[in-house]
């Protein structure tokens, strides 16, 4: 479950009633049907959810299942009442491991626009980064880890604040379609 927005439009870094050592923190792991059901709340949210899952498909269509999403951006704060506008786009980083007679030039080489930032900007309304997985974990890796975590656990202002993980398994995308699904309808949108 994700933390609901606190009062600063934020899910907070570590879930409230929680101490200081307790392991229940950001990234918060749940199921991508679950992100969805919290997240898209609105016309514009719903359509941001979906680009989310088209990409998702055409990283799939790569072979590419083994692994997890960070989730965060605007679409993961209340910007609605915060900055009385709707997010503009959801911000990824898939962590991944390169499938078994891939390298990641040969997973380029099947769809570069894949891996092409500004296309997937503006074709998913997805704020895109690549992280390969792999043993043994070098310096370098955990350094870039670091910074992801880093960089997402705050707002540019300085505020702490609590981002998601989704696995990257394609099994959880038919239920988070079926969400959006159901979230269209009971606001009345046009599929």
């Amino acid at each position: 479950m994700i933390p609901a927005w606190n009062l600063q439009g934020i899910i907070p870094p570590v879930r409230p009633g929680a101490t200081g050592s307790d392991p229940d923190r950001s990234p918060y792991k749940v199921p991508l049907h679950v992100f969805v059901d919290g997240m898209a709340n609105s016309a514009e949210r719903l359509e941001i959810a979906e680009g989310l899952l088209q990409l998702r498909s055409q990283i799939h269509r790569l072979g590419i299942t083994t692994g997890f999403q960070w989730l965060d951006g605007s679409f993961l704060e209340n910007v609605e009442a915060t900055e009385g506008r709707s997010p503009r786009d959801i911000d990824v980083v898939t962590f991944f491991e390169i499938p078994a007679g891939e390298t990641e030039t040969s997973l380029v080489a099947k769809n570069p626009q894949l891996f092409d930032h500004a296309h997937v900007k503006e074709t998913f309304r997805v704020d895109s980064y690549w992280d390969v997985l792999g043993m043994p974990m070098s310096p370098a890796a955990i350094q870039q880890v670091a910074y992801w975590h880093s960089m997402w656990s705050h707002r540019r202002d300085g505020v702490w604040k609590g981002f998601v993980q989704v696995d990257l398994d394609a099994m959880q995308d038919p239920l988070a379609a079926q969400a959006i699904a159901a979230t269209k309808a009971a606001f009345g949108v046009t599929p």
